[in-house]
């Protein structure tokens, strides 16, 4: 109570939390709003059959199931943000805008913006045609019309960019991340229902409520784990030269590499890629030639969320993109070239070549356990509901892998940030 009273009592701080809670019941009303003329008790059966798309419902806070003006909610401007981070490697004059402070960040930032259009436009056509090949039903009558799907789509477009300016508008007037911020409440707006489903089911059997209380246990274990390897890091001792230390002539400090340095872009990346081949098979159900259909009937069948084959590719591709992530965003050469500059050098390790080579060894090391972590956590949900029996196994898990390092990222970062804006509080009583 206390340290929620220092935080009401701190004028500036209140103000921002209270705008972040504002734009959030903004971003769920936003969420409930539905297209006009969308069949939604059709589309909600398609997200009760289809496993991939559930996950899909979670992410966006339950827009798709509603077939929201909201739909795509914000994966349009992650997938541009992915991809704007991927060209700074490959084009070097990109890259040099990172060195460039806040003036280079805004023009990536305007460019991911922009990049976001488009993809929002294919992104939702795709998920229209998609969702509609999926139903019985037509979700919108006579969708192939072009006076039809196109006012649709420039719809669920504008609805994301909506949700970029909100993202943005928490970032500047708000507390956190805005993105991470949206992204969070829509995950947490999921759990009341699936708690609410499994009490119902489980207060019908004795049995189910046991299971009940180890999935509740489950997800409180798993989710210690996810913060103790969020916050794990190696310190890399660095001694620095000539800092007018009189006694020892140097001063010492540390480089931290984290366990977990790509957060939740591999499983981002991994459920992109292992969903995409099911997206296109849905498509080839009704291909003319027989063995494109069969091909898309037996990946339909293999690639479920209870096939060990599915989970098998979902664990190798999160470890693979750990390491493909963080090759982007980790450059132990340049690391390694800043610390020489400064006068530095890790102990028993020749400043330059050999200690960028130490600093990549040291990553490396890092990113396997990292994406061992990632991999696990991701699928473990998956392992729950294929080897649980039959009566257990038809309660839902609370949280997904990707949403259980999203929601312990965002509040961890918020307590972060939380702290800092209450020392300067104290700091300003002095002045």
């Amino acid at each position: 109570m206390k340290y929620l009273q220092q935080i009401w009592n701190s004028p500036d701080l209140r103000k921002k939390i209270l705008f972040t809670i504002f734009a959030v019941v903004i971003f769920r009303i936003l969420s409930q709003v539905s297209i006009p003329g969308a069949n939604l008790d059709a589309i909600r059966g398609i997200f009760n059959r289809n496993q991939l798309l559930g996950a899909f419902n979670v992410l966006t806070g339950g827009s798709a199931e509603n077939f929201s003006i909201i739909l795509m909610g914000l994966s349009p401007y992650i997938n541009a943000s992915i991809i704007i981070q991927l060209l700074t490697v490959i084009i070097p004059s990109w890259g040099n805008l990172k060195s460039e402070g806040e003036m280079g960040q805004r023009k990536l930032t305007k460019w991911t913006r922009w990049l976001a259009v488009p993809l929002a436009l294919l992104q939702s056509y795709g998920t229209i045609i998609l969702l509609n090949t999926q139903s019985q039903v037509p979700i919108i009558p006579d969708i192939k019309n072009a006076a039809v799907i196109i006012p649709v789509m420039i719809t669920i477009t504008t609805g994301t960019m909506l949700l970029m300016w909100l993202g943005e508008l928490i970032s500047e007037k708000g507390i956190g991340n805005g993105i991470s911020i949206l992204i969070f409440a829509g995950i947490i707006t999921s759990l009341p229902a699936a708690i609410g489903q499994n009490l119902l089911v489980a207060g019908q059997d004795t049995e189910k409520l046991i299971a009940f209380v180890l999935i509740l246990l489950m997800t409180v274990i798993l989710s210690i784990i996810v913060i103790l390897i969020t916050e794990g890091q190696r310190l890399i001792p660095i001694t620095y030269a000539g800092r007018g230390v009189k006694t020892t002539g140097s001063e010492d400090a540390s480089l931290p590499i984290r366990i977990n340095q790509a957060g939740m872009v591999p499983i981002i990346f991994a459920f992109a890629i292992i969903s995409f081949p099911v997206i296109i098979s849905q498509f080839l159900q009704g291909a003319k030639t027989e063995w494109l259909r069969n091909i898309a009937k037996w990946i339909i069948e293999n690639f479920t969320t209870s096939s060990l084959l599915y989970i098998g590719i979902y664990f190798m591709l999160n470890i693979v993109f750990t390491f493909f992530y963080v090759s982007i965003t980790f450059n132990p050469a340049e690391v390694a070239e800043n610390i020489q500059k400064r006068g530095g050098y890790v102990p028993g390790i020749r400043p330059g070549t050999q200690t960028a080579e130490y600093l990549a060894k040291v990553s490396n090391h890092l990113n396997l356990f990292g994406g061992v972590f990632i991999g696990l956590i991701a699928v473990i949900p998956m392992l729950y509901q294929k080897f649980s029996p039959g009566s257990i196994g038809s309660l839902q898990t609370l949280l997904s892998g990707a949403g259980m390092i999203i929601i312990v990222g965002v509040v961890l970062d918020l307590i972060r940030q939380v702290n800092a804006q209450l020392i300067m509080h104290d700091y300003k009583k002095f002045y």
